[in-house]
């Protein structure tokens, strides 16, 4: 689904007039969240979101898995594998699998470190540790409780931030923000703008570390594409970052196409968009997340995380002493 235009405008009438679903929706959450889960016998570290919608958890999880393979450490990824078919647990193969199989977030996941791929947490991470994982990923999964989580960060994107402020369907909060930090440890803002500083400063009044970073797009790639005209595409999250990403780096966007989160292309779609681009001498570009699930080839703009100042040593930091005193370490 697109998130409505609403949840990031102050509230209005419409918002107002949701607001007292999102309340009981809000509440419902929280007191899940604070449910006790069960111990996966290897430490977890949750990379989670406040709220509905892209906040840049996958790159954030590939940090991670980088940064465990630096430090010696055999870390799975475990994914939900939204829009995929499997239910699993399943590891993710990338040649026997698909997006329809197990989601596109699996996918290029897998390009790093292995993924499982489980509705079931608790199934998903028992076939990890069995695997050989001595540590856990979990991406996505804050609002979920059936997993003790040795360490769980909340990634806010920093040009949306916490929205209108309200719950869904009323804003995009998955549960009051107040509820929500008290059961996280430390919170990543990725990207410039007021409402990520707003997010940052709500992390420092709570007593909660915050990280700052932003989303670099591959130099290779850049330089591939610095002399063309571009049709960019995107069904992320927020598809405007990613178009936002290749102005900033100097590329000529000349036009724009969003989609639905997770959206599957057809074979159809495709071809108008090879046919748009065709018609107006434009390459098409999009994101590896989208290059997955889109038939063809296509352009790709990968990025990852860079992090301000000292923040990525910190986070690094954190990582290590959380994974070192977790119960399941010892």
């Amino acid at each position: 689904m697109k998130a409505p235009a609403f949840w990031s405008r102050s509230p209005g009438f419409l918002a107002l007039l949701l607001a007292p679903l999102g309340w009981i929706y809000g509440r419902a959450t929280a007191a899940r969240m604070a449910r006790p889960g069960a111990s996966a016998g290897v430490p977890v570290i949750c990379v989670g979101n406040f709220t509905a919608g892209g906040a840049g958890k996958t790159p954030t999880a590939r940090w991670i898995a980088a940064w465990a393979a630096e430090h010696g450490l055999r870390a799975a990824i475990l994914s939900r594998g939204y829009g995929g078919r499997l239910a699993g647990p399943v590891a993710v193969d990338g040649v026997r699998h698909g997006a329809a199989d197990v989601g596109d977030e699996p996918l290029l996941l897998a390009r790093d470190a292995p993924v499982v791929v489980a509705r079931d947490r608790v199934a998903g991470a028992g076939l990890a540790a069995a695997s050989g994982a001595d540590a856990i990923i979990m991406d996505d999964g804050l609002q979920n409780p059936s997993l003790t989580k040795d360490l769980a960060l909340a990634v806010v994107d920093g040009g949306t931030g916490f929205g209108n402020g309200l719950c869904i369907p009323a804003g995009p909060l998955r549960a009051p923000v107040a509820m929500q930090m008290r059961l996280v440890d430390a919170v990543l803002v990725i990207g410039s703008g007021a409402a990520g500083d707003a997010a940052s400063g709500a992390a420092g009044t709570a007593g909660k570390p915050a990280f700052r970073a932003e989303l670099m797009p591959d130099p290779a790639a850049l330089a591939r594409l610095a002399d063309r005209r571009l049709l960019a595409f995107a069904g992320i999250g927020r598809p405007e970052k990613f178009f936002e990403t290749l102005r900033t780096a100097g590329l000529d966007v000349v036009e724009t196409k969003s989609f639905a989160d997770h959206h599957a292309y057809t074979v159809g779609e495709a071809e108008a968009l090879r046919r748009a681009a065709a018609g107006r001498g434009l390459t098409l570009v999009t994101t590896e997340k989208d290059a997955v699930r889109f038939p063809g080839e296509v352009e790709v703009l990968p990025v990852s995380l860079a992090f301000a100042g000292d923040d990525g040593q910190r986070l690094g930091a954190l990582l290590s002493a959380r994974i070192r005193s977790a119960p399941s370490a010892a």
